[in-house]
């Protein structure tokens, strides 16, 4: 039986940081698929399997979760705080990847559990080599135990 390909959630509102993700992403060759979801109602919503994504049974369960902070709805930090909250999907990894470089942002995401804060860089090159880097850490190093 094969294997399920990893699902990656991306959660953007930029469309051009969104269409940048994509671009790198594709660029890893990982086996994975990648959903992208543009405010935090929508995120919860998809890993809790409600609203228009009620119909999955079971409710996503991504692989790793790439969040950003300032989103329409609701935000990232509350996102990050009822996924961290749930024990359903406080296992999930969840990526801070942020223009945001405010410590406060930093200190309550790490107080809440975030697994990892991230910068967005401006320069598309350094953009593209992240967003490789953070993805094969991610799926392909990162040892997580099975859900």
């Amino acid at each position: 039986m094969a294997e399920a390909l990893a699902e990656v959630l991306l959660v953007e509102d930029s469309p051009d940081d969104a269409a940048f993700f994509v671009r790198a992403f594709e660029q890893t060759g990982l086996a994975a698929r990648l959903r992208v979801l543009p405010d935090g109602a929508e995120a919860l919503a998809f890993v809790f399997g409600t609203g228009r994504f009620a119909a999955l049974q079971p409710a996503a369960n991504p692989r790793l979760i790439v969040l950003d902070l300032k989103l329409p709805k609701v935000n990232g930090l509350e996102v990050l705080r009822r996924l961290k909250a749930d024990p359903r999907t406080r296992r999930i990894p969840v990526v801070i990847w942020s223009s945001s470089q405010e410590a406060r942002d930093l200190a309550e995401s790490c107080a809440m559990g975030v697994n990892s804060y991230v910068v967005k860089p401006m320069a598309f090159d350094e953009f593209g080599r992240s967003v490789q880097m953070l993805c094969q850490y991610w799926l392909q190093f990162n040892q997580a135990p099975e859900q």
